[in-house]
Protein backbone atom coordinates (compact mmCIF):
# COMPACT_ATOMS: atom_id res chain seq x y z
CA UNK A 1 0.00 0.00 0.00
CA UNK A 2 1.41 3.69 -0.96
CA UNK A 3 2.23 5.84 1.79
CA UNK A 4 0.09 8.15 0.42
CA UNK A 5 -3.32 6.03 1.33
CA UNK A 6 -1.28 5.13 4.92
CA UNK A 7 0.75 7.78 6.05
CA UNK A 8 -0.71 10.63 4.85
CA UNK A 9 -3.39 10.68 6.59
CA UNK A 10 -2.11 9.75 9.48
CA UNK A 11 0.23 12.51 9.63
CA UNK A 12 -2.76 14.98 9.20
CA UNK A 13 -3.70 14.40 12.98
CA UNK A 14 -0.34 15.30 14.15
CA UNK A 15 0.62 18.80 13.19
CA UNK A 16 4.20 18.54 14.68
CA UNK A 17 5.09 15.02 12.99
CA UNK A 18 3.43 16.47 9.73
CA UNK A 19 5.72 19.53 9.44
CA UNK A 20 8.93 17.13 9.94
CA UNK A 21 7.32 14.91 7.23
CA UNK A 22 6.74 17.74 4.92
CA UNK A 23 8.51 21.13 6.04
CA UNK A 24 5.29 23.03 6.52
CA UNK A 25 2.12 23.10 8.41
CA UNK A 26 -1.34 21.38 7.47
CA UNK A 27 -2.83 24.91 6.96
CA UNK A 28 0.33 25.73 4.66
CA UNK A 29 0.04 22.55 2.84
CA UNK A 30 -3.76 22.81 2.06
CA UNK A 31 -3.49 26.66 0.96
CA UNK A 32 -0.70 25.83 -1.29
CA UNK A 33 -2.67 22.60 -2.99
CA UNK A 34 -5.43 24.69 -3.02
CA UNK A 35 -2.81 27.41 -5.26
CA UNK A 36 -2.02 24.61 -7.26
CA UNK A 37 -4.26 21.90 -7.97
CA UNK A 38 -5.99 24.04 -11.14
CA UNK A 39 -2.43 23.70 -12.68
CA UNK A 40 -2.07 19.83 -11.76
CA UNK A 41 -4.99 18.32 -12.31
CA UNK A 42 -5.23 16.07 -15.52
CA UNK A 43 -8.30 14.21 -17.03
CA UNK A 44 -9.14 10.39 -16.12
CA UNK A 45 -8.92 7.76 -18.99
CA UNK A 46 -10.54 4.76 -19.99
CA UNK A 47 -7.57 3.00 -18.96
CA UNK A 48 -6.76 4.48 -15.41
CA UNK A 49 -7.69 7.10 -13.42
CA UNK A 50 -4.77 10.01 -13.21
CA UNK A 51 -3.22 11.11 -10.41
CA UNK A 52 -4.71 13.76 -8.07
CA UNK A 53 -2.51 17.28 -7.25
CA UNK A 54 -2.86 16.14 -3.55
CA UNK A 55 -1.07 13.01 -4.28
CA UNK A 56 1.29 14.78 -6.49
CA UNK A 57 1.71 17.53 -4.32
CA UNK A 58 2.78 15.14 -1.36
CA UNK A 59 5.34 13.26 -3.34
CA UNK A 60 6.85 16.31 -4.53
CA UNK A 61 7.62 17.87 -1.35
CA UNK A 62 8.48 14.90 0.53
CA UNK A 63 11.42 14.53 -2.31
CA UNK A 64 12.55 18.28 -1.45
CA UNK A 65 12.46 17.72 2.38
CA UNK A 66 13.54 14.62 2.50
CA UNK A 67 16.33 14.31 -0.24
CA UNK A 68 15.91 11.26 -0.90
CA UNK A 69 16.00 9.98 -4.56
CA UNK A 70 13.32 9.23 -6.65
CA UNK A 71 13.83 5.39 -6.19
CA UNK A 72 12.94 5.94 -2.43
CA UNK A 73 10.21 7.48 -3.49
CA UNK A 74 9.28 4.27 -5.97
CA UNK A 75 9.26 2.04 -3.23
CA UNK A 76 7.07 3.90 -0.72
CA UNK A 77 4.56 5.51 -2.59
CA UNK A 78 4.00 2.66 -5.63
CA UNK A 79 4.67 4.89 -8.28
CA UNK A 80 7.00 4.22 -11.58
CA UNK A 81 10.33 6.31 -11.50
CA UNK A 82 9.65 7.56 -14.46
CA UNK A 83 6.50 8.69 -13.21
CA UNK A 84 7.70 10.32 -10.25
CA UNK A 85 9.90 12.23 -12.44
CA UNK A 86 7.31 13.75 -14.13
CA UNK A 87 5.57 14.80 -11.30
CA UNK A 88 8.41 16.48 -9.33
CA UNK A 89 9.04 18.76 -12.71
CA UNK A 90 5.37 19.73 -13.47
CA UNK A 91 4.50 20.28 -9.93
CA UNK A 92 8.02 22.51 -9.67
CA UNK A 93 7.31 24.00 -12.43
CA UNK A 94 3.91 25.00 -11.20
CA UNK A 95 5.26 26.34 -7.78
CA UNK A 96 7.39 28.48 -9.55
CA UNK A 97 4.78 29.85 -12.70
CA UNK A 98 1.88 30.21 -10.25
CA UNK A 99 3.43 31.58 -6.91
CA UNK A 100 6.26 33.83 -8.22
CA UNK A 101 4.56 36.79 -8.22
CA UNK A 102 3.17 36.50 -4.74
CA UNK A 103 6.51 34.99 -3.11
CA UNK A 104 8.98 36.80 -5.12
CA UNK A 105 7.73 39.82 -6.49
CA UNK A 106 9.92 42.74 -7.57
CA UNK A 107 9.76 45.42 -4.88
CA UNK A 108 8.29 48.90 -5.42
CA UNK A 109 9.85 52.15 -3.84
CA UNK A 110 7.55 51.93 -1.09
CA UNK A 111 8.41 48.28 -0.60
CA UNK A 112 12.56 49.09 -0.71
CA UNK A 113 12.42 52.20 1.57
CA UNK A 114 10.58 49.86 4.22
CA UNK A 115 13.61 47.30 3.39
CA UNK A 116 15.95 49.95 4.37
CA UNK A 117 14.07 51.29 7.49
CA UNK A 118 14.38 47.20 8.23
CA UNK A 119 18.14 46.88 7.92
CA UNK A 120 18.74 50.08 9.88
CA UNK A 121 16.76 49.00 12.68
CA UNK A 122 18.76 45.04 12.32
CA UNK A 123 21.58 45.75 11.14
CA UNK A 124 22.85 49.52 11.74
CA UNK A 125 23.28 50.58 8.23
CA UNK A 126 21.55 53.34 6.49
CA UNK A 127 20.47 52.80 3.07
CA UNK A 128 20.80 49.22 2.64
CA UNK A 129 18.31 47.37 0.15
CA UNK A 130 19.68 43.55 0.33
CA UNK A 131 22.38 41.59 1.03
CA UNK A 132 23.51 40.12 -1.86
CA UNK A 133 25.54 36.96 -2.59
CA UNK A 134 26.42 33.53 -4.62
CA UNK A 135 26.05 29.97 -4.17
CA UNK A 136 26.99 27.02 -5.91
CA UNK A 137 24.22 24.51 -6.18
CA UNK A 138 26.06 20.72 -6.54
CA UNK A 139 24.60 18.64 -9.32
CA UNK A 140 26.30 15.54 -10.87
CA UNK A 141 27.47 16.61 -14.67
CA UNK A 142 30.06 14.99 -16.37
CA UNK A 143 33.65 16.64 -16.11
CA UNK A 144 34.51 19.35 -18.38
CA UNK A 145 31.35 20.55 -18.76
CA UNK A 146 30.41 24.62 -18.32
CA UNK A 147 28.98 23.40 -14.84
CA UNK A 148 32.01 22.26 -13.66
CA UNK A 149 33.36 25.04 -11.01
CA UNK A 150 36.72 26.13 -9.90
CA UNK A 151 36.54 23.71 -6.94
CA UNK A 152 36.51 20.95 -8.61
CA UNK A 153 33.08 19.53 -9.06
CA UNK A 154 29.85 20.46 -10.98
CA UNK A 155 27.07 23.19 -10.01
CA UNK A 156 24.68 25.72 -11.02
CA UNK A 157 24.49 29.13 -9.59
CA UNK A 158 21.89 30.64 -7.14
CA UNK A 159 22.62 34.24 -7.47
CA UNK A 160 20.41 36.04 -4.48
CA UNK A 161 19.55 39.10 -2.48
CA UNK A 162 18.08 38.51 0.91
CA UNK A 163 16.42 40.93 3.15
CA UNK A 164 16.27 41.41 6.78
CA UNK A 165 13.76 38.59 7.48
CA UNK A 166 16.29 35.92 5.91
CA UNK A 167 13.64 36.21 2.41
CA UNK A 168 14.66 35.98 -0.93
CA UNK A 169 13.98 39.33 -3.01
CA UNK A 170 15.65 38.64 -6.04
CA UNK A 171 17.12 35.68 -8.06
CA UNK A 172 18.90 34.66 -10.68
CA UNK A 173 19.53 30.50 -11.08
CA UNK A 174 20.95 28.50 -13.35
CA UNK A 175 24.17 30.37 -14.43
CA UNK A 176 27.24 27.97 -15.04
CA UNK A 177 29.64 26.61 -12.29
CA UNK A 178 32.58 28.46 -13.74
CA UNK A 179 30.80 31.73 -13.62
CA UNK A 180 32.12 34.50 -10.54
CA UNK A 181 30.12 36.59 -8.90
CA UNK A 182 30.11 39.37 -10.22
CA UNK A 183 29.85 38.17 -14.00
CA UNK A 184 26.67 36.47 -12.89
CA UNK A 185 25.05 39.74 -10.79
CA UNK A 186 26.13 41.72 -13.52
CA UNK A 187 24.00 39.86 -15.94
CA UNK A 188 20.82 39.19 -13.65
CA UNK A 189 18.04 41.18 -14.69
CA UNK A 190 18.39 43.30 -11.32
CA UNK A 191 21.13 45.41 -11.73
CA UNK A 192 20.62 45.38 -15.89
CA UNK A 193 17.64 47.04 -14.57
CA UNK A 194 19.73 49.14 -11.60
CA UNK A 195 22.27 49.95 -14.42
CA UNK A 196 19.57 51.65 -17.07
CA UNK A 197 17.74 53.27 -14.38
CA UNK A 198 14.21 51.09 -14.86
CA UNK A 199 14.30 49.40 -11.06
CA UNK A 200 12.59 52.18 -8.73
CA UNK A 201 15.11 52.66 -6.41
CA UNK A 202 14.39 55.36 -3.46
CA UNK A 203 15.93 58.43 -4.52
CA UNK A 204 19.45 59.73 -2.20
CA UNK A 205 18.37 61.40 1.10
CA UNK A 206 20.12 62.25 4.27
CA UNK A 207 21.14 59.88 6.84
CA UNK A 208 20.46 61.67 10.95
CA UNK A 209 23.96 61.74 11.44
CA UNK A 210 25.25 62.65 8.53
CA UNK A 211 26.18 65.91 7.46
CA UNK A 212 26.61 67.76 4.29
CA UNK A 213 25.93 64.65 2.20
CA UNK A 214 23.11 62.91 0.33
CA UNK A 215 23.45 59.06 0.21
CA UNK A 216 22.58 56.76 -1.98
CA UNK A 217 20.36 53.48 -1.58
CA UNK A 218 22.47 50.46 -2.90
CA UNK A 219 22.70 47.03 -1.96
CA UNK A 220 25.93 45.46 -0.11
CA UNK A 221 28.10 41.99 -1.26
CA UNK A 222 31.62 41.02 -0.68
CA UNK A 223 34.89 41.71 -2.01
CA UNK A 224 33.47 39.56 -4.96
CA UNK A 225 31.60 42.25 -6.22
CA UNK A 226 32.86 45.30 -8.30
CA UNK A 227 32.57 48.55 -6.56
CA UNK A 228 29.67 51.03 -7.60
CA UNK A 229 26.97 53.48 -6.27
CA UNK A 230 24.37 50.95 -5.64
CA UNK A 231 26.78 48.31 -4.82
CA UNK A 232 28.40 48.52 -2.18
CA UNK A 233 31.70 45.62 -1.08
CA UNK A 234 34.31 45.87 1.62
CA UNK A 235 37.46 47.82 1.50
CA UNK A 236 40.26 45.32 0.59
CA UNK A 237 43.54 44.89 1.76
CA UNK A 238 44.81 43.91 5.48
CA UNK A 239 46.63 47.11 6.38
CA UNK A 240 43.20 48.87 6.88
CA UNK A 241 42.50 52.42 9.07
CA UNK A 242 40.36 51.65 12.28
CA UNK A 243 37.62 52.99 10.14
CA UNK A 244 37.71 51.33 7.30
CA UNK A 245 37.84 48.02 9.58
CA UNK A 246 35.03 49.66 10.99
CA UNK A 247 33.12 49.65 7.76
CA UNK A 248 34.05 46.15 6.59
CA UNK A 249 32.84 44.89 10.39
CA UNK A 250 29.45 46.61 9.71
CA UNK A 251 29.42 45.57 6.25
CA UNK A 252 29.43 41.64 7.05
CA UNK A 253 26.86 42.08 9.89
CA UNK A 254 24.53 42.96 6.83
CA UNK A 255 25.67 40.58 4.36
CA UNK A 256 25.03 37.57 7.35
CA UNK A 257 21.80 37.95 6.56
CA UNK A 258 21.90 36.02 2.85
CA UNK A 259 23.99 33.54 4.06
CA UNK A 260 21.72 32.57 6.91
CA UNK A 261 19.05 32.78 4.18
CA UNK A 262 20.89 30.42 2.29
CA UNK A 263 21.67 28.02 5.83
CA UNK A 264 17.85 28.07 6.23
CA UNK A 265 17.29 27.38 2.32
CA UNK A 266 19.12 24.37 2.34
CA UNK A 267 17.99 22.91 5.92
CA UNK A 268 14.74 23.38 5.75
CA UNK A 269 14.56 21.85 1.51
CA UNK A 270 17.20 18.93 2.29
CA UNK A 271 17.56 17.59 -1.37
CA UNK A 272 20.48 20.50 -0.90
CA UNK A 273 22.63 18.26 1.32
CA UNK A 274 23.70 15.68 -1.74
CA UNK A 275 24.69 16.84 -5.45
CA UNK A 276 21.53 16.93 -7.64
CA UNK A 277 21.72 13.92 -9.47
CA UNK A 278 19.16 15.13 -12.57
CA UNK A 279 19.93 17.32 -15.78
CA UNK A 280 20.86 20.87 -15.22
CA UNK A 281 17.44 22.31 -16.31
CA UNK A 282 15.86 19.98 -14.09
CA UNK A 283 17.89 20.45 -11.10
CA UNK A 284 17.05 24.51 -12.13
CA UNK A 285 13.58 23.75 -11.86
CA UNK A 286 13.84 21.92 -8.26
CA UNK A 287 15.86 25.32 -7.21
CA UNK A 288 13.46 27.35 -7.88
CA UNK A 289 10.63 26.18 -6.63
CA UNK A 290 12.83 25.77 -3.13
CA UNK A 291 13.30 29.63 -3.35
CA UNK A 292 9.71 29.83 -3.82
CA UNK A 293 9.03 27.19 -0.91
CA UNK A 294 11.16 29.23 1.59
CA UNK A 295 9.51 32.70 1.14
CA UNK A 296 5.88 31.25 0.92
CA UNK A 297 6.95 28.91 4.34
CA UNK A 298 8.85 31.78 6.03
CA UNK A 299 5.80 33.70 5.64
CA UNK A 300 3.08 31.46 6.80
CA UNK A 301 5.15 29.39 9.33
CA UNK A 302 8.33 31.35 10.26
CA UNK A 303 11.18 28.98 11.03
CA UNK A 304 12.30 26.09 13.54
CA UNK A 305 15.54 26.03 15.39
CA UNK A 306 17.08 23.11 12.80
CA UNK A 307 16.52 25.33 9.67
CA UNK A 308 19.40 27.77 10.82
CA UNK A 309 21.96 25.16 11.03
CA UNK A 310 25.31 25.16 9.34
CA UNK A 311 24.94 25.30 5.42
CA UNK A 312 24.75 21.88 4.21
CA UNK A 313 25.31 21.23 0.06
CA UNK A 314 25.90 25.04 -1.02
CA UNK A 315 29.09 26.70 -1.69
CA UNK A 316 30.17 29.74 -2.26
CA UNK A 317 30.60 31.22 -5.46
CA UNK A 318 34.24 31.61 -6.83
CA UNK A 319 35.70 34.91 -5.73
CA UNK A 320 36.72 37.02 -8.55
CA UNK A 321 38.34 40.46 -7.11
CA UNK A 322 37.78 43.66 -8.09
CA UNK A 323 38.75 47.02 -7.15
CA UNK A 324 37.32 49.53 -9.75
CA UNK A 325 34.39 51.80 -9.11
CA UNK A 326 33.85 55.32 -9.58
CA UNK A 327 34.45 58.41 -7.07
CA UNK A 328 30.73 58.53 -6.21
CA UNK A 329 31.06 54.73 -4.88
CA UNK A 330 34.23 55.35 -2.89
CA UNK A 331 32.96 58.51 -1.24
CA UNK A 332 29.95 56.90 -0.10
CA UNK A 333 32.26 54.25 1.44
CA UNK A 334 34.23 57.01 3.18
CA UNK A 335 31.21 58.96 4.45
CA UNK A 336 29.73 55.87 5.83
CA UNK A 337 33.04 54.88 7.70
CA UNK A 338 33.40 58.19 9.10
CA UNK A 339 29.54 58.18 9.97
CA UNK A 340 30.09 54.24 11.75
CA UNK A 341 33.22 55.77 13.71
CA UNK A 342 31.45 58.58 15.11
CA UNK A 343 28.98 59.05 18.16
CA UNK A 344 26.48 58.94 15.82
CA UNK A 345 26.83 56.27 13.95
CA UNK A 346 29.34 53.91 16.36
CA UNK A 347 28.15 50.88 17.88
CA UNK A 348 29.23 50.17 21.52
CA UNK A 349 30.93 46.84 20.87
CA UNK A 350 31.76 47.44 17.52
CA UNK A 351 35.57 47.53 18.56
CA UNK A 352 35.73 44.53 19.62
CA UNK A 353 34.53 42.85 16.39
CA UNK A 354 37.71 44.72 14.60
Amino acid sequence: MSDFYTTFKDLREHEYKFFIYFRMSIKSFDELHDRLKKTLQRQNTFMRDCIEPLQMLAVTLRYLASGCTFTDLHLSYRLGISTISNIVKKVCISIWEVMLRECIPLPTKEKWELIAEEFEKRANFPHCLGAVDGEHIRIINPLGSMYHNYKGYSSVVLMAVADDNYRFIYVDIGSYGKDCDSSVFKRSSLWTSVINGNLEIPTETNVTGIENHMLQYYFLGDEAFALHKHLLRPFGGSQLSEKKRIFNYRLSRVRRFVECTFGILSNKWRIFHRPINLEPDFAVTIVKACVILHNFVRDRNGYQVEDTEVIIGLEEVQREHETRGGLPANNIRNVLSDYFASNAGALEWQMLKI
